[in-house]
């Protein structure tokens, strides 16, 4: 039992699990929006299901290219991936799995789900590729926790709204945003393995001037989600919050470069899950 416990612990690190934070909620909204209320327990099972391995997916995936680089920063030097904790067997395996597990729960939730699953995944692996020769990962990144919102619109009306498209864009760089913020952790390293990132090109100052113009971008997006999906007060609400959010993260970055972990998994994760929460109480009342 405990080795059991230990392998699931360490696939849970791999994968980063409690990172899933970031983009669950936004499937969830997409899909209340969708059905205009509660969308039913199958597709909250296969929704969940979807989520859970398309992230599994990237993130294995990610850590599998990642193996050279990460044994080199002392950040990660320590993952799963790189100390012989998960092998390289397993993890290929793991990245099957789930990729298979993706497509088959694709397939039964509608025809254009299914059709998407394969574009999807190429999308959110291409990431792993992107930051050895473009700095432009960083919005690759954010697409691929974009899509997820699109992806839970898809699975409700088989179809695609504008309004889905405009939180979709959102996500895309709130995500690119606070991934920008994050990899501030890692400018000298990333100089030094010629990795590509907007840090490592353009430095910490105008880094942050970047990552402040897409937050604006995100705000200005869900700005345009809320009033086509006709959202009602809790709506505006979720806009003012996730505003204000934003804001003290930059605020708490710009007094202390230690303070990233917090401004990245805290309030970051707290805006999703009160977005969250205001679409659900704006759908109730």
């Amino acid at each position: 039992m405990k080795k059991i416990k230990n392998i699931l612990n360490n696939f849970s690190e791999l994968v980063m699990f409690k990172h899933s934070i970031f983009s669950l909620p936004f499937i969830f909204i997409a899909m209340i929006c969708a059905a205009n209320g509660w969308f039913g327990f199958k597709l909250l099972i296969l929704g969940l299901l979807c989520a859970i391995s398309a992230r599994n997916f990237a993130m294995a995936f990610n850590r599998f290219l990642d193996r050279d680089i990460d044994s080199l920063n002392p950040r990660t030097k320590n993952r799963p991936n790189v100390d012989g904790r998960v092998s390289v067997g397993a993890m290929l395996g793991f990245i099957l799995v789930n990729a298979l597990i993706f497509i088959l729960v694709a397939f039964f939730i509608n025809s254009l789900s299914f059709y998407l699953s394969v574009p999807i995944l190429l999308i959110i692996a291409s990431y792993s590729y992107f930051k050895r020769f473009s700095y432009l990962a960083h919005l690759i990144l954010g697409l691929s926790l974009g899509l997820a919102p699109i992806a839970g619109v898809v699975a409700v009306q088989n179809s695609i709204s504008l309004w889905a498209i405009f939180l979709g864009l959102g996500v895309l760089f709130w995500v690119a945003g606070f991934d920008l913020l994050y990899s501030l952790q890692d400018i000298e390293i990333d100089k030094k393995l010629k990795l590509h990132s907007i840090p490592s090109k353009f430095g910490a100052k105008k880094t942050m001037l970047i990552s402040k113009f897409f937050h604006i971008l995100t705000v200005c997006f869900w700005i345009l989600f809320v009033l086509k999906a006709g959202l009602g007060a809790f709506g505006y609400l979720a806009l003012i919050f996730s505003a204000l959010m934003l804001a003290y993260e930059h605020y708490l970055i710009s007094k202390d470069f230690n303070k990233i972990d917090r401004a990245f998994f805290t309030v970051n994760g707290y805006l999703g899950i009160v977005f969250f929460v205001c679409i659900v109480l704006d759908k109730i009342f």
